[in-house]
C-alpha cells in the first residue's frame, strides 16, 4: 500500500539516524586529537584499554556503516523525486569526484594545519564516500533485485577473500589495497594510507539503495519491515559470533573477566569492514531507524539539524576539533605549542618526536569537548540547514 506521507515527512527519520551518528562520530574524532593514548596504543587492544574507553571507541563504529547505508538510500530517494537514473549517475559521479576532490585538499588541512607534503597522507571518509558512489553511479543501472543479489554476496563473502595479500599481486598490490586490504602506498616517493577500502562499502552503499524501497510503503507496513530486518540482522551477528568460525579475521576469545570477554566478543575488525562488524552495526541501526520513524521530530532538534547537514558539519566539525586542540596546547605550553603543534598530531600520522612526551590529555577531557564541539556547531548547522531549506540552489546539494 502507498505510503500517503510526503517526502520530507519520510525523510525525517533517516536525517534523525544520521543525526545522532555525526553526534557520534564526532566524539570519535576528538578522542583522536585529545586523548593522551591515542597515538601510542588502540582502544579496542584489550591488554591496555579500560572498559570506557573501549566503548567510547565501539559506538562510533556505527558510523561508517550508517553512513554508508543512509547515502544508498539517499540516494534511491532522490531518484525517485526525478524518475531519471542517467540523472542520478551524473548526479553521484560529479558528488564522488567532489568529495575525492576534498579529501585530498581540504581535508589533508584539516588533518595537518599545514601544507608539508612530506607526512603521511590519509584517505579517510570522504575517499571511501567518492570511490563508493562513482560505483554505484553504473550500479544503479542493474535491475533491483540484481543489485540487492549484488550487495548481499558482496556483504557476507568478501571475508573469502582475507587470506589473499597485496604482495601477490606484485606491481599491482596498490590495486588490492583499495579493493579489500587497508595499507600503505607509495605514491611518487609520499606514503598514501589507505584505510577504508571499496569492499564492503560499496555493498553497504547498495544494500541502502535498496532497501530504500520500504519508503514507498505506508508506515506501519515500512516500520515493521525495518524491525524484523534489524532484528534478523542482529541475531545473525550474534550467531555467527558465537560460532567463531566465518565472519571476521579477528574471533573472540575467553579474557580475564567477563566484562573483557565481551569486549572481545564486540571487537569485530572495522579494516576492512568484517560481515561481522557490519552486522553488529546495521542490526540495531535499522531498529533505531524504525523508531525515528514513528516519531514526530522537530525540525530545531539537534538530530534533524545534524542530519540535514552532513557534508558542512563533516568538514566544519574537523577544523573545529583541530582549532580547538591548538587552543589547549597553547593554554598548556604556552608559547613553546608553536613548535610542534601546527604539524599533524601523532595520532594522525604527525612525528611522535616533535610533540611532548605527555602529550593528550584525560578521558574526562575529551568528553568536555566533544561537548563543547556539539554546543558550537549546532548554531551554525541549523543556519545552514534553514538556508538549504529555503533555496534550491544546485551548488547547496554538495554541501
Amino acid at each position: 500500500m502507498p505510503s500517503t506521507t510526503t517526502s520530507t515527512q519520510r525523510l525525517l527519520s533517516i536525517d534523525a539516524l544520521r543525526g545522532i551518528i555525526m553526534i557520534i562520530m564526532a566524539l570519535d574524532h576528538v578522542r583522536d586529537f585529545f586523548h593522551a593514548g591515542a597515538a601510542s596504543f588502540s582502544p579496542t587492544d584489550l591488554n591496555r584499554t579500560t572498559p570506557l574507553l573501549f566503548f567510547t571507541r565501539w559506538i562510533t563504529h556505527f558510523c561508517l556503516p550508517v553512513f554508508m547505508f543512509a547515502a544508498g538510500m539517499g540516494a534511491f530517494l532522490w531518484y525517485q523525486r526525478r524518475q531519471s537514473k542517467s540523472d542520478l549517475s551524473r548526479f553521484l559521479l560529479t558528488r564522488g569526484l567532489w568529495f575525492i576532490l576534498l579529501e585530498l585538499t581540504v581535508m589533508q588541512f584539516a588533518y595537518n594545519f599545514n601544507f608539508h607534503w612530506r607526512y603521511l597522507f590519509l584517505l579517510l571518509i570522504l575517499w571511501i564516500f567518492g570511490i563508493c558512489m562513482i560505483a554505484m553511479a553504473g550500479l544503479i543501472h542493474l535491475p533491483l533485485r540484481w543489485l540487492a543479489l549484488l550487495s548481499i554476496v558482496i556483504i557476507f563473502f568478501h571475508n573469502l577473500l582475507d587470506g589473499i595479500r597485496p604482495q601477490q599481486f606484485g606491481s599491482y598490490a596498490w590495486a588490492w589495497n583499495l579493493l579489500h586490504q587497508p595499507g600503505v602506498l607509495i605514491v611518487s616517493g609520499k606514503p598514501v594510507l589507505v584505510t577504508y577500502t571499496l569492499l564492503p562499502w560499496i555493498g553497504v552503499m547498495a544494500a541502502g539503495f535498496c532497501v530504500a524501497q520500504v519508503f514507498l510503503l505506508a508506515p506501519p507496513v515500512r516500520q515493521g519491515i525495518m524491525v524484523r530486518l534489524g532484528a534478523a540482522l542482529t541475531v545473525a551477528f550474534v550467531i555467527l559470533r558465537l560460532m567463531n568460525h566465518y565472519g571476521d579475521p579477528a574471533p573472540w576469545s575467553h579474557q580475564k573477566s567477563a566484562v573483557f570477554t565481551l569486549l572481545s566478543f564486540l571487537n569485530c575488525t572495522k579494516y576492512p569492514g568484517s560481515l561481522d562488524f557490519v552486522l553488529m552495526t546495521l542490526g540495531p541501526s535499522l531498529l533505531a531507524l524504525a523508531w525515528f520513524d514513528r516519531r514526530a521530530i522537530s525540525a530545531s532538534n539537534p538530530l534533524i539539524v545534524f542530519g540535514r547537514v552532513p557534508m558542512f558539519y563533516f568538514v566544519l566539525h574537523f577544523y573545529l576539533i583541530h582549532a580547538l586542540a591548538v587552543l589547549a596546547a597553547y593554554l598548556r605550553y604556552g608559547s613553546s605549542a608553536t613548535q610542534f603543534i601546527f604539524n599533524p598530531l601523532p595520532s594522525m600520522g604527525g612525528p611522535q618526536e616533535l610533540f611532548p612526551p605527555n602529550f593528550g590529555y584525560s578521558l574526562w577531557i575529551v568528553y568536555a569537548v566533544w561537548a563543547l564541539t556539539l554546543l558550537l556547531l549546532y548554531p551554525v548547522c541549523r543556519w545552514f540547514a534553514e538556508v538549504k531549506a529555503k533555496r534550491r540552489d544546485w551548488w547547496l546539494s554538495y554541501l
